[in-house]
């Protein structure tokens, strides 16, 4: 396979500001370990992975109240000990002192003007807000569930929650009260957090009823606090709520602490996606994290203290925890709540200018999209400060890789990450002194024995494999809520390899060290014997100029050998006609195999995504299979619970009723 064209080189005097060349530097120094390149560096962090984690600690200076045993008290997967003995605190290393005249926080939404709060002030809101909790009754172990939209008042409600030693849980208010209770429910909170509404694409979204629902079914909830962010005057009834302010008042006078908590002492609960049966409640500790933010951010994000970090989220996806840790370093992060396409795809861009982005993170889909609509960011707009871009989410295609250097100059700094909610951050991704390939992340992670391995498990290079690691990492799951024995969670990584911990993504690791996703190794295209990754086939589609998005399914039709659909999106006005359908055939014919051409190709008005934006592939095949929509998901974790509704529809025509 040819080498792909390199779109982005560090120059010299990139590669000397960057934190990884001190780093290594001060390991050559401190440690007299000479690691020439990435490759050597990787290679060390993984195979001595508690001399690895102890540098990390000591170089970017974590602080505890008592010293680690160990660095691992037990290596066994799962079941990883880390740092046994630690005592130390997740927001004391976000609060750490700075200039309180710094500017902590960038935000904006469709609600507010861009806005900024300073390092002292998000000091002082934290003290408040943790006083308030304190006053409520919450202490260390106690769950506070957040009902709240991506403002600076939930990241110092999490900041106030971590420095008690409470547990932290948050859905974003797009999530339906069934989809929210689904997750609040098993980890039983005590306090709740919730806003009376919020605005999404010009639309006032009132939540009040969805938070009279929530509190019928959430019997635990001795209080809950009411932040008033879409009218902040109303005072609605039949809620016994404390309003924001009322909770504040009562935290006044209390000075702010930071409760000293085991390194395995539970941090937040974060969720799987939920699109099949109850959404796994995962719990991460504040001493892996807290190790895990500060490899991440400082090495792999580089943030230095001009930077400005930016990812587009909600409170509901990982990514909004990803970047409340960029308060471990000087520089200030960048929020925003609202729909990225109101008015139009512009007004992340536009953030971009005024807040002056130096990091704007988003998702694959969001770059797809506005590559598709020809979208000229820099044109009109001051864009200097932007220094690099991040993608996540889905794999990003070789063309959106091109778009980004077509659209925003070739200085950028494009990396492409692939993680998950299950280790709260990026496996794969960025390397600020690697090259950029087109279509290919630059490298694995620093401390994360990555691998590419054949269903017998033997790893794999220049070949597409299940991803596994094979070494534990501080900011795996603790343990799942609710699952006492660890069934739960041993079935859902170590089943097939024991011991190995086995993600569910097709990779593919090249001999130059970059890394190709090519979509979930449970959604793969399997005709005649030659199997292939969906994202290499939406790559195909979506060249063909009017196809705007699209799912690809196999399923296992009797009397078939495997039945292959294609449902596109097409711009509007396009129909789907006999010339389109051809050019759509043959592009998938050249770019992946004869094999892999659609049996059928269907047009839909939109694919079913989650919230956070995954495509639902196998929730489609199980209905096209038979099953009812309201099995296979839960309606309000999707974007749209509508897109299902086709599909079902379907399921009782041929090809699919013959099944």
């Amino acid at each position: 396979m040819a080498v792909p064209p390199i779109l982005w080189s560090p120059d010299a005097d990139r590669i000397e500001r960057a934190t990884i060349t001190g780093y290594a530097r001060w390991l050559e120094e401190t440690r007299g370990l000479v690691l020439s390149d990435y490759a050597s560096l990787w290679e060390w962090s993984t195979a001595d992975i508690e001399g690895f984690w102890a540098s990390i600690w000591e170089r970017f200076d974590v602080i505890s109240s008592a010293p680690y045993d160990r660095v691992l008290g037990s290596r066994a997967m799962p079941g990883a000990e880390w740092f046994p003995g630690a005592r130390l605190n997740y927001a004391e290393h976000a609060l750490r002192p700075r200039e309180r005249d710094d500017v902590a926080i960038w935000h904006a939404s469709e609600l507010r003007p861009l806005a900024t709060m300073t390092r002292g002030e998000l000091e002082d809101e934290v003290a408040l807000i943790a006083g308030g909790l304190r006053a409520l009754g919450v202490g260390a172990g106690d769950r506070v569930a957040a009902y709240l939209p991506n403002v600076p008042e939930a990241v110092a409600a999490f900041l106030a929650c971590a420095s008690i030693g409470a547990i932290w849980s948050s859905c974003s208010p797009d999530f339906g009260a069934r989809s929210v209770i689904d997750r609040f429910a098993q980890i039983e909170p005590k306090v709740l957090l919730a806003v009376d509404g919020y605005r999404y694409g010009g639309k006032d979204f009132d939540r009040v009823d969805v938070v009279r629902e929530l509190l019928a079914e959430l019997p635990t909830v001795e209080h809950t606090v009411l932040l008033g962010y879409l009218d902040p005057a109303h005072s609605p009834e039949g809620i016994r709520a404390v309003s924001w302010e009322e909770m504040r008042e009562r935290g006044a006078g209390t000075p702010l602490t930071f409760e000293q908590v085991p390194a395995d002492h539970p941090l937040w609960v974060l969720y799987s996606s939920g699109t099949t049966g109850l959404p796994k409640a995962i719990v991460h500790g504040h001493g892996g994290i807290i190790l895990e933010s500060l490899k991440k951010m400082f090495i792999h994000v580089d943030l230095q203290a001009d930077d400005r970090l930016f990812w587009f989220t909600t409170t509901g996806w990982m990514m909004w925890n990803f970047v409340v840790s960029g308060l471990f370093t000087d520089a200030s992060i960048v929020l925003y709540d609202g729909n990225p396409g109101t008015p139009d795809l512009g007004v992340l861009w536009d953030l971009a200018e005024e807040a002056g982005i130096t990091c704007f993170g988003t998702s694959a889909a969001y770059i797809g999209a506005c590559q598709k609509a020809g979208l000229k960011p820099a044109e009109g707009r001051d864009l200097t400060a932007l220094r690099s871009v991040g993608s996540t989410g889905s794999p990003l295609s070789p063309e959106s890789f091109a778009w980004v250097y077509e659209a925003l100059g070739d200085d950028i700094w494009l990396f492409s990450t692939s993680g998950g909610t299950d280790v709260g951050t990026a496996f794969v991704g960025g390397v600020p002194t690697l090259p950029v390939y087109r279509g290919e992340l630059q490298a694995r992670s620093l401390g994360v024995r990555l691998e590419s391995w054949s269903p017998e498990g033997t790893p794999l290079v220049g070949e597409v494999g299940e991803l596994v690691i094979t070494e534990p990492m501080p900011s795996m799951p603790i343990f799942f809520w609710g699952d006492p024995d660890g069934s739960r969670y041993r079935e859902s990584y170590f089943e097939m390899f024991p011991g190995v911990w086995r993600h569910g993504d097709w990779i593919e690791i090249t001999d130059r060290g970059t890394a190709i996703i090519s979509g979930r190794s449970d959604a793969t295209i399997n005709r005649g014997g030659v199997r292939m990754g969906t994202s290499e086939i939406y790559r195909a589609v979506l060249a063909v100029d009017e196809v705007v998005d699209a799912l690809v399914i196999d399923l296992p039709l009797a009397g078939t050998s495997g039945f292959m659909p294609l449902f596109v999106v097409l711009r509007p006005g396009v129909e789907l006609d006999a010339d389109l359908v051809g050019r759509i055939r043959a592009r998938v014919r050249e770019d992946c195999s004869p094999r892999h051409v659609p049996d059928t190709i269907e047009k839909i008005g939109e694919v079913p995504r989650t919230l956070s934006g995954k495509v639902l592939e196998l929730p489609v095949k199980r209905i096209l299979l038979g099953a009812a929509a309201a099995t296979v998901a839960s309606p309000d974790s999707l974007a749209s619970p509508a897109a299902l509704e086709p599909f079902e529809k379907m399921s009782r025509s041929p090809p699919y009723s013959s099944s």
